[in-house]
């Protein structure tokens, strides 16, 4: 118990007087909220408390490791394949239109849609809807068509794919997700719409080469970043397909199914890290270390635009190592309560509890975005050109940034960081009843564990799985507030 209020206190004081003051600062001049900015952080925190006490109490039986679900509809065979064409048609159409139409970037269809409704809204429904990316994937649906075309053309049978290598897990997805974060936050044109169709046909051709070595299923669940990123989140979802159907399951459930891999934990935190640093890099705070890194590259020899990548870059990379770090926090402190567990498998074990935070960060940040530039849609789709067509007579159509007011917004990202740690919260706590409760042994699946663990589930192991989440509790307002610190920062 006495481990519990200093652990209790140190998060809450860090965690909470922190923002506070941060948030007075950010949002100097913004009269509009609803209500006193410092009482947003202590009511977050105070959320993610009560939370942690009411799992504590209430929820002592594991509840969303064991798959439930109950079929809902069944999805016709020729569903997937009208998807994946429309899927490959507006692939082809929006690099048709970066590759020949205007190149600035608010009048092209290219960079909204990619910016904005594929990398936010498809993340939103993705969580809520189960993984509609998939059967729209087009470097899938063209490879699955070649794939059937070649099994009827050809004489002979194709050879097996080579096998994967499982050490290389997820690390091809870690790597095409933090070029795409470069490409949007760093690189100079990267929204150039030309730049973009261009990197979109090198993207899709990598894929059809993995998809070729290794298999598409198998390439897609492991070397697509924008797969793997999409499905991820919609393990989080109420719905999915299975064998045929639509079927509803426990909200959260599907993460804990989920197999980890190498590179899983690395590709989490960049998810977090990226969108982080995008609300870091609107604050004063980056403004002057952008500053200090810029004049040692450039005392290095570097070009002052080189600099400035170079100082960008680093900022990027850094803000993800900083997430990492954050977690590993929470992993150290639940190895000094599970002495049985190595620290390497307990990231392994709870890393699925940093999806919800990401997909949070996700929501959070880009929700304005995607409220008011998301209605470009509207006149983008009349002129994806920009050369004054109107296909559809909505190309006038302006954004209406009056059609939900900004407090409406604040409580919006208030509430989706406070939900999605408080989801992190009960993945946590439902895995650490698993790993440590009376029956951790048996339910992992048949997983063995180690003897100290074993050790741990007959003796008090209940009360372990209690106290190895104070921990993770510190983490998740930790998390919190730096989400409220960089909400605030874009408002400076």
């Amino acid at each position: 118990m006495r481990r519990l209020t200093l652990v209790l206190s140190a998060a809450v004081a860090a965690g909470l007087a922190y923002p506070a003051g941060a948030l007075a600062h950010g949002l100097v001049g913004r009269q509009d909220l609803p209500i006193p900015q410092w009482l947003f952080a202590w009511g977050a925190a105070l959320v993610l408390v009560v939370s942690f006490m009411a799992l504590a109490l209430l929820w002592r039986e594991p509840r969303l490791e064991e798959p439930r679900v109950r079929r809902l509809v069944r999805v016709p065979r020729w569903l997937e394949p009208a998807c994946g064409a429309a899927g490959v048609a507006l692939f082809a159409g929006l690099v048709y239109a970066g590759l020949t139409g205007t190149q600035t970037p608010t009048e092209n269809a290219m960079p909204t849609f990619v910016y904005v409704l594929f990398w936010v809204g498809i993340a939103a429904l993705s969580g809520l809807l189960g993984d509609i990316f998939r059967p729209f994937n087009p470097w899938r649906a063209v490879a699955r068509a070649a794939s059937w075309a070649s099994r009827r053309l050809a004489d002979a049978s194709a050879p097996p794919p080579l096998a994967y290598p499982e050490r290389l897990g997820r690390w091809p997805a870690v790597g095409g997700l933090i070029a795409f974060g470069w490409l949007e936050l760093v690189a100079a044109n990267g929204d150039a719409p030309s730049v973009m169709a261009m990197l979109a046909l090198l993207y899709a051709a990598v894929q059809w080469v993995g998809m070729a070595l290794f298999g598409i299923e198998r390439w897609t669940d492991r070397g697509d970043a924008f797969a793997v990123y999409f499905g991820l989140f919609a393990r989080m979802a109420p719905l999915t397909a299975q064998d045929g159907h639509i079927v509803a399951r426990r909200p959260l459930s599907g993460l804990s199914q989920e197999r980890w891999l190498p590179g899983t934990v690395t590709l989490l935190c960049a998810a977090i890290g990226i969108t982080a640093f995008d609300g870091a890099s609107e604050g004063p705070v980056w403004v002057g270390a952008a500053e200090a890194l810029q004049s040692i590259y450039t005392g290095l020899g570097l070009a002052v635009d080189t600099a400035l990548t170079a100082a960008f870059t680093t900022g990027l990379l850094l803000s993800v190592l900083i997430v990492a770090a954050i977690y590993h926090v929470g992993v150290l402190g639940m190895h000094s309560v599970a002495r049985g567990w190595s620290t390497r498998r307990l990231s392994r074990r709870f890393a699925h509890s940093l999806v919800p935070i990401a997909l949070a960060y996700i929501v959070a940040h880009y929700f304005s975005l995607l409220v008011f530039q998301g209605q470009a849609t509207f006149a983008l789709v009349s002129d994806p050109l920009g050369n004054g067509t109107d296909l559809f007579g909505t190309a006038a159509a302006t954004i209406d940034y009056t059609a939900v007011s900004t407090s409406v917004v604040w409580y919006v990202q208030v509430v989706a960081l406070v939900l999605g740690h408080a989801a992190a919260l009960a993945l946590a706590h439902d895995r650490a009843l698993v790993s440590f409760g009376s029956k951790g042994s048996a339910a992992t699946g048949g997983t063995p564990a180690t003897a100290g663990a074993e050790t741990l589930a007959a003796t008090g192991g209940g009360q372990t799985a209690v106290r190895s989440q104070y921990w993770m509790l510190a983490v998740m307002i930790l998390f919190t507030s730096l989400g409220l610190f960089l909400l605030s920062a874009g408002y400076a």
